[in-house]
């Protein structure tokens, strides 16, 4: 088998699969880091649900998939913030009610995206991805959407970073930590709305929290950690578009779903990162 089949980097729909793929898992790599530092993951995880019922709803309207996801993403994300942050079980506590709305939501449009718009492959879009059907100019606009994500990542790093170690060391040092919380919120809300247009939005906590917990493990300083957790979902995106492009020639007719690919990936590199971190 050769490693690239013929038609690769050549065909159109990989060249999009490759440039969504590469924008979803820098961002959110580099922002899954300090969601593992603010034990943010399960806030993460319905940002994500809460997005998937803005992918059901542009299918309904015929509207961008990827303004759909984000829209409702800030939406939860504003949410989170107004019901309550403050404390561990408060945060829980907002993400539990924010993710069984957005579940709730989500069921509802995609019931009369079947029954009104007749989009029988909604549900399977929406929740576990379709890079190869994606529209031509999408990789262009999650490419620049991750770009301005890193560099709003980027401003804020510091503080942030301080205040994911040391809540009470920031505000003495005159940091708006509720401020800053909601900023991180919204870059969490884009990285998410980013991951889902890879890996559909039920799997983009994988994309999220995988790489960057794998990293932690290994690097030795949390803008190491950023870099190395970029580095690793890119290499998870990629190879899950190649796997998938390579499964058409094991089932002839028929390409495994890439999502599959790239969370198997994911799970594979924090294995080995938690092997060597033992040894």
């Amino acid at each position: 088998m050769m490693l690239l089949q013929p038609g690769f980097l050549a065909s159109v729909p990989v060249q999009n699969a490759l440039l969504i793929g590469a924008g979803a898992a820098l961002l959110s790599g580099a922002a899954g880091v300090f969601t593992v530092l603010r034990s943010q993951s399960f806030a993460g995880h319905a940002l994500a649900d809460v997005s998937s019922a803005g992918g059901a709803m542009a299918y309904l309207l015929g509207i961008s998939p990827l303004l759909g996801f984000f829209s409702l993403s800030v939406l939860g994300a504003l949410a989170l913030e107004v019901i309550g942050t403050r404390r561990a079980a408060e945060r829980d506590l907002a993400a539990g009610i924010v993710l069984g709305a957005g579940m709730g939501g989500t069921a509802l449009l995609l019931y009369l995206d079947v029954t009104v718009k007749g989009s029988a492959g909604a549900a399977v879009s929406v929740m576990f991805g379709s890079l190869f059907a994606a529209p031509p100019g999408l990789g262009v606009a999650v490419a620049l959407g991750a770009l301005a994500g890193l560099l709003g990542l980027g401003l804020i790093y510091r503080p942030l970073l301080l205040a994911s170690l040391d809540s009470e060391l920031a505000k003495a040092d005159g940091v708006n930590t509720r401020l800053l919380g909601t900023a991180y919120l919204l870059l969490l809300a884009l990285a998410v709305t980013l991951s889902a247009m890879a890996v559909g939005a039920i799997l983009s906590t994988a994309l999220l929290i995988g790489p960057a917990a794998a990293a932690l493990r290994l690097a030795h300083s949390p803008a190491a950690a950023m870099g190395l957790a970029a580095l690793l979902g890119l290499f998870c995106a990629w190879g899950g578009v190649w796997l998938a492009y390579q499964s058409y020639g094991w089932t002839p007719g028929h390409v495994w779903p890439v999502s599959f690919f790239i969370t198997a990936l994911v799970l594979a590199v924090y294995a080995v990162a938690s092997l060597v971190r033992r040894g």
